[in-house]
């Protein structure tokens, strides 16, 4: 359903329930569905709620605080789960408990995260990949890198979400190699790398903006604004042809989704063949394993399409 319309449902059942409030008083499912549906005046909602005296469910609950935290109200949050941990700790569960240490992940507040999780531990409350995921970045984004694997080891079947957390980590702590190697083992266990894999792993190993490189013949500019003109892209690829003439000269983040579209095709297979050999001849081996590996991914992709559009 469109967001517009959404909003329309929602104002007009804002309307109805405050319309009938004399006849039929609204209850604390009502308030729910409300705060659920008003994002930004759940907080009114909330208090009129709990003025008259509701209980609200935890999906109001997680909604509020997931409101609160979009909202940049991070310590009102906090004192929403601290008020459900004091007075109704039994209805607290893994959906409260992912939002809070997701959150507290993004806020760098690693150590009150790695509390939260130990307490879901102490309750018998299993962690799922998504939160788990976002405590190991955060806890490789502050360098307790053995901490971060401990945690790993112990997820039966890690899914994408845990690998992307790893490899955001690691990249961020400039340990490409390790990085990488994560992209091998998540290719092992039969976890498919997406889209985002590739472009977090070239962003780390060649820079948003592109970095030269140590060998002069395979490096960003050879492979990705040679790529760019050899697509016919040649209006993109001027900033940094400009930068090799100019050094120093300021140029835009390199849009690698889009390079990484022009050749998801049959001549891209071909050319990431090609690129992964002249980077293994040259020692680059984690880059070179990047490459082929997409381009089988898209062949197989392009080849699937072009039998679904045969007769």
């Amino acid at each position: 359903m469109p967001a517009y319309e959404y909003c329309q449902l929602v104002v007009e059942a804002k309307f109805i329930v405050f319309k009938l409030k004399e006849s039929i008083g609204p209850n604390g499912v009502t308030y729910s569905c409300l705060i659920e549906g008003f994002c930004d005046v759940a907080s009114k909602i909330w208090n009129l709620m709990v003025d008259q005296g509701f209980d609200p469910d935890i999906g109001a609950i997680d909604k509020m605080m997931e409101t609160l935290f979009k909202t940049n109200r991070y310590g009102e949050a906090l004192k929403v789960f601290q008020m459900m941990r004091v007075n109704r700790m039994d209805d607290l569960g893994l959906s409260t408990y992912r939002l809070v240490i997701e959150w507290m992940c993004k806020r760098g507040k690693i150590e009150e995260a790695h509390v939260v999780f130990e307490e879901m531990q102490k309750r018998r409350i299993e962690a799922d990949n998504s939160a788990l995921a976002s405590l190991v970045y955060g806890l490789l984004a502050r360098g307790r890198v053995r901490v971060a694997y401990k945690i790993v080891e112990g997820i039966e079947k890690p899914d994408i979400n845990v690998f992307h957390g790893m490899i955001k980590g690691l990249l961020r702590l400039r340990k490409l190699r390790e990085a990488t190697e994560v992209f091998r083992e998540m290719i092992k266990k039969g976890c498919e790398p997406n889209m985002h894999t590739y472009i977090m792993l070239l962003q780390g190993h060649l820079g948003k903006r592109g970095r030269k490189g140590s060998d002069p013949l395979v490096n960003f500019d050879t492979i990705f604004v040679g790529g760019l003109v050899k697509a016919g892209k040649s209006l993109e690829a001027t900033k940094y042809v400009e930068r090799v003439i100019k050094r120093g000269l300021e140029v835009p983040r390199f849009d690698y989704n889009k390079f990484l579209h022009y050749y998801s095709n049959e001549e891209g297979v071909g050319m990431f063949e090609v690129v992964g050999k002249k980077l293994r001849e040259v020692g680059l081996v984690d880059l070179a394993d990047i490459f082929p590996r997409y381009g089988e991914k898209m062949a197989t992709r392009d080849r699937r399409r072009n039998r679904e559009v045969e007769p």
